[in-house]
């Protein structure tokens, strides 16, 4: 077969394997699911949004008049709409509800006899306190998986304190790991803590699910946004536990592996990452310095990462004569993994994000996508937008026999 046949062969499973993926006909692989949502602002909205993605009914509980603190949180569209609390709740159903009114929480206590999930991101107590003790949830109805995530976790001395995303990257050694050596601590730049902590417990409800199709048995399951981000730090941890070495911040570059960083070219930053020694002879000869593969300071990993500054000086002498562009194809053609560093604004565009149907368009607003594509399931995530406060309300208590 020519190399014109292959890739043609190539690009007709690729095309097909897109299709495939953004057939909207596909079924949910969470469809027949209901969840109680009493989440709010963006680590427990995340979560259950993730669920609604996996084609689970979402019954989001808001305050009356009130409805999640997002609806007042910018970016605002002209429409008056916040952005945020769309992002952070797409595909959901809602409901107002006031926690402290004895009919209202009659009804909620009918809900919790015939939904399968319950996801809260209160301080823990919260629940206790209005009647809703997750262990005791699970005790009364076996079969439900109650999800608690906060700050800290159900227990431990630090368990009832508040906590935003920004304080536990703080404490996490998210936020010392990141940035330059000669600059101060920085800040993800994302609600990282937030994200962290609802991708874990959509991993430890789906979890308990599958566990219950065996046993029978539902459980709670306690995700702590310190826990959630502390075990992201993999390189940190690798030295404070291992070695037991302190971390210090390096900027873009590996910790072990070099060159494994981002670059200077003659109009942005490339980031290119070269993990073994073939790999570095063929960058030496792609940027016109074999020499440096057989340079006694660099023809091994070890003595590059031990002398990553005059190397990422030889490098950037080169890289600097061209563009970003220009280098990444020459280096890509090589077999050198490369990116030019975007602005979010212009990876959005990417072909390959819009293949993957990472930006899709729901209620003519563009929201992000799923990550998740499954070959049997469905892949593009909710297809319903977030909903208006109470919207669903007369419908659900309809549903659940309550009283208005």
């Amino acid at each position: 077969m020519t190399a014109t046949a292959r890739a043609a062969k190539d690009r007709a499973k690729t095309d097909a394997r897109s299709a495939g993926h953004l057939d909207p006909e596909k079924p949910y692989p969470l469809a027949g699911i209901t969840v109680l949502d009493f989440t709010h602002v963006l680590a427990g909205p995340t979560c259950s949004r993730m669920l609604a993605d996996g084609g689970a009914r979402v019954i989001k509980v808001e305050r009356p008049g009130v409805g999640d603190d997002t609806r007042k949180m910018g970016p605002f569209l002209k429409d008056g709409s916040s952005e945020y609390y769309r992002f952070a709740n797409l595909g959901k159903q809602s409901i107002a509800i006031d926690l402290k009114e004895p009919e209202d929480m009659a009804l909620i206590k009918r809900m919790l006899g015939k939904v399968d999930v319950v996801v809260e991101n209160f301080r823990p107590g919260v629940m206790a306190k209005l009647g809703m003790d997750p262990e005791e949830l699970v005790k009364e109805f076996p079969r439900l998986v109650v999800c608690s995530i906060s700050g800290f976790g159900q227990y431990g001395p630090m368990h009832d304190q508040a906590a935003y995303d920004t304080i536990i990257q703080a404490l996490s050694g998210i936020m010392d790991a990141t940035g330059t050596p000669d600059g101060g601590p920085t800040r993800v730049g994302t609600s990282l803590s937030d994200i962290a902590a609802g991708i874990y417990g959509y991993c430890g409800i789906v979890t308990a699910l599958l566990a219950r199709e065996s046993t029978g048995m539902g459980s709670t399951v306690d995700i702590a946004m310190l826990d959630s981000t502390f075990a992201l730090l993999e390189h940190g941890l690798m030295d404070a536990l291992g070695p037991r070495v302190r971390p210090q911040r390096l900027g873009n570059r590996h910790p072990f592996m070099y060159p494994f960083d981002t670059f200077a070219c003659r109009d942005q930053p490339l980031a290119i990452t070269v993990g073994n020694d073939h790999l570095f002879g063929i960058l030496a000869e792609v940027l016109g310095k074999p020499q440096l593969a057989t340079d006694n300071r660099f023809d091994t990993n070890a003595k590059r990462s031990d002398n990553w500054a005059p190397l990422k000086q030889e490098m950037e002498a080169v890289l600097t004569g061209d563009t970003a562009a220009v280098w990444r194809e020459k280096l890509e053609q090589a077999g050198i993994p490369v990116g030019v560093v975007l602005n979010v604004d212009d990876t959005r565009r990417l072909p390959q994000i819009k293949a993957r149907a990472m930006v899709k368009n729901i209620g003519g607003y563009d929201v992000p996508g799923s990550p998740m594509k499954y070959g049997r399931y469905n892949s593009l995530g909710t297809l319903a937008p977030s909903p208006a406060l109470d919207e669903h309300g007369d419908a659900i208590r309809a549903e659940f026999q309550a009283q208005k």
